[in-house]
């Protein structure tokens, strides 16, 4: 009702009686909630928010409702008349699982979907017969640069299949909770000679587990394949004959730029764009200097927070001029991103009163300047 008294004595004499109550929009009076439901018989969702936003519930229900085929309740009641049958043959329940996650992903689903329930148990009865253990594999897979939205439909499913995941320090805890709930996760973290696992390492857990029968997902920030050690990895790969998959990433370069409002090529500004590593080796950068001083032209430098200044100091001994426009990006793409702008004489200067943090991304050239027009996410 919407009288509090009443709702309150009815509330009480429940309790009292033992009885289970539920009052509307009144969760104070509510020993029970009735969620939003998704009904595919014998296959059913349930949605709810605890009492605190049942219109919430009611359209994520409609979300899921839209999304999930009408057939699926067909087709767990066909996988029910199966399942005893799938365990006898299949004891193993981690294999059991990739056999009905393979079989879901065939044609069976359509055919069920259908009602051709005799083609349907054809195509079961042949996929026991032809069952092996599986073959572990590999994937390669690049998160991007941070924000869970950019990871590509491809490096998602892989990585909700994978029984073992391998990752990263620049793989977010926001992404790593898109990971399959059970799949252990074993973390490497890199940062500046500071390895939890030296790459030789990692190569081996890689071969390890694959060896075993598993899929793998190696878990990378950005793209793997730029100056994220992918191919170094895949070598030992197929070295060891372990079978493998590569999905590109959104590179930082790309994803932070985006973020900073910063395009990297513009008609006016920039006809070309290098990435370059700012990584020292014996404390100095080894860069082609000569080429990076260019007209119109942006770079990009990756993991160069620690060789700022010298490289700042390279560049400007070369001939590039002092006021060259200069962006740091500090954790791009996520919550806590932080633009630094500056120019060659001075960005280094800024970095320790700014407190910047990697990692970090450095683009240097006159498109830095478009910065103040073309922000967006800040």
């Amino acid at each position: 009702t919407d009288d509090y008294a009443v709702n309150t004595q009815v509330f009480e004499d429940c309790e009292a009686l033992k009885i289970l109550v539920n009052s509307v929009d009144d969760p104070p009076h509510c020993r029970f909630m009735v969620p939003a439901i998704v009904d595919r018989s014998p296959l059913v969702i349930s949605v709810a928010s605890n009492g605190t936003s049942p219109v919430l519930s009611r359209q994520i229900r409609t979300q899921l409702e839209t999304s999930i085929p009408h057939g699926m309740g067909k087709l767990a009641e066909f996988s029910g008349k199966w399942r005893a049958a799938v365990k006898a043959k299949i004891s193993n329940p981690d294999e059991r699982r990739v056999f009905w996650e393979d079989l879901y992903a065939s044609s069976l689903k359509e055919q069920v979907f259908h009602d051709n329930l005799v083609e349907a148990d054809r195509l079961i009865e042949q996929a026991l017969l032809e069952w092996k253990t599986p073959k572990g594999e590999v994937y390669l897979v690049g998160a991007g640069p941070g924000d869970p939205e950019l990871l590509t439909l491809k490096a998602l499913r892989l990585m909700q299949q994978a029984d073992v995941v391998i990752y990263d320090r620049l793989v977010s805890p926001a992404i790593m909770e898109l990971c399959r709930r059970d799949a252990t996760k074993i973390y490497v973290g890199k940062a500046r000679s500071n390895h939890a696992v030296p790459q030789e390492g990692i190569n081996a857990l890689l071969v390890e587990y694959a060896s075993k029968g598993q899929r793998v997902c190696r878990l990378k920030g950005g793209d793997p394949f730029i100056f994220g050690r992918g191919g170094e990895e895949i070598q030992e790969l197929f070295a060891a004959g372990v079978p493998f998959q590569v999905v590109p990433g959104i590179t930082a370069a790309s994803g932070c730029s985006a973020y900073a409002g910063i395009p990297l090529t513009h008609r006016a500004y920039a006809q070309s764009v290098r990435f370059l590593t700012g990584h020292l080796k014996e404390g100095s950068p080894e860069l082609p200097w000569d080429e990076l001083v260019y007209q119109n032209q942006t770079l990009v430098l990756y993991m160069g927070l620690v060789g700022l200044e010298k490289i700042c100091e390279k560049l400007i001994e070369h001939g590039q001029r002092p006021d060259m426009p200069v962006a740091l990006i500090s954790k791009g793409t996520t919550p806590e991103q932080k633009v630094l702008v500056g120019t060659l004489a001075d960005i280094a200067s800024k970095v320790e009163e700014n407190h910047i943090q990697a990692p970090t991304l450095t683009i240097i050239g006159d498109v830095v300047s478009l910065r103040e027009q073309l922000q967006w996410q800040d």
